[in-house]
């Protein structure tokens, strides 16, 4: 049976979907005052394309609006509805993209409204989380190495799409529906959405090429649209895009995923004393940047929170200890 897992977690909430002891849908939630769904009030700055784009100015952030009516003149006041989240990018991040409306300003849905669930605090006991695997997702969506008996899929985000390649060594046919099965679930399990490329094996047969498209084709959920498998074994997928992936979140910042990943374990490590973090100096340097996180972590504990710059140590390699009660 499938349930949903949901932590209102320090800087960021998380739910899961896990079913068989698995994860197989999961969001991470960061702060973001133009959400999906956020109606908010602006300004038009600039007109990039007279009747179809143009730039809106938020007191919170600037938001691509397209298409432009053509009656808006630059300077004009409007209230603009976010229909897609910003999407970071190396050296580019696309903006928020709005439509001009009527409707009156307030903030889109929460991750708990979205999803239909109840807003809560973090779990106290068994981390559930954990057990079906958090860590390693994280991981997955971090470093692109995907894992799938018989075979592995490489990751890779472009400004383009996101592209998967499957590797392994068993037989071709056998690899690409194993193959075109893993980049759903992971599709799937990261939020993936937009221009997605999938690069199979080679397969000269048109049965086969056809059995690995069924394969995916029963894993993804609807709506999605893709191509036929081609003969050179490659896949193209388009799916809507609302917001960032997964793996976009954590690669676009690698340092502030590691900094709230290590104030989750902290969280949760056992004992009363102290709790002392230990990582490298550009994590324990956004910790200290946003002391509303160390500030949550001391309420929720009921401990005092020392940080310690070590630079021996990788980004994801930091540690928490927490010291017996004096």
């Amino acid at each position: 049976m499938a349930e949903w897992l949901y932590e209102a977690g320090i800087g960021e909430n998380r739910a899961a979907l896990v079913e068989g002891g698995e994860i197989v849908e999961a969001h991470i939630e960061l702060p973001d005052p133009l959400r999906l769904g956020t109606v908010a009030a602006g300004r038009l700055v600039s007109i990039h394309v007279p009747g179809r784009r143009g730039l809106v100015a938020t007191e919170v952030g600037e938001v691509l609006v397209e298409p432009l009516p053509p009656a808006l003149t630059q300077g004009q006041a409007v209230r603009v509805a976010i229909v897609r989240e910003a999407v970071p990018e190396p050296g580019r991040p696309k903006l928020p993209r709005g439509k001009v409306t009527d409707a009156p300003e307030g903030p889109g849905p929460a991750l708990t409204e979205r999803l239909g669930l109840r807003a809560g605090g973090a779990h106290p006991g068994p981390d559930r989380l954990e057990a079906a695997g958090w860590s390693e997702l994280l991981e997955e969506a971090a470093s692109g190495e995907i894992g799938f008996p018989g075979g592995t899929l490489r990751m890779s985000l472009t400004p383009a799409m996101t592209l998967f390649d499957v590797d392994g060594a068993l037989p071709p046919a056998e690899l690409a529906v194993a193959g075109a099965r893993a980049a759903a679930q992971a599709i799937r399990r990261f939020g993936i959405g937009g221009s997605i490329g999938l690069d199979l094996p080679t397969l000269a047969g048109r049965s086969e090429r056809q059995a690995a498209a069924a394969a995916l084709d029963a894993v993804l959920p609807q709506p999605f649209e893709r191509t036929a498998v081609n003969g050179f074994g490659f896949l193209q997928i388009v799916r809507r895009r609302e917001r960032a992936s997964l793996p976009e979140l954590l690669q676009a910042d690698p340092v502030g995923a590691a900094a709230r990943a290590l104030l989750r374990r902290a969280e949760r490590t056992s004992g009363a004393g102290v709790r002392l973090i230990t990582a490298a100096p550009a994590v324990v340097a956004r910790i200290e940047a946003n002391r509303e996180w160390l500030e949550a972590l001391g309420r929720r504990t009921g401990a005092s929170v020392t940080l310690r710059p070590d630079p021996r140590l990788a980004i994801s390699a930091g540690h928490v200890h927490a010291s017996p009660a004096s």
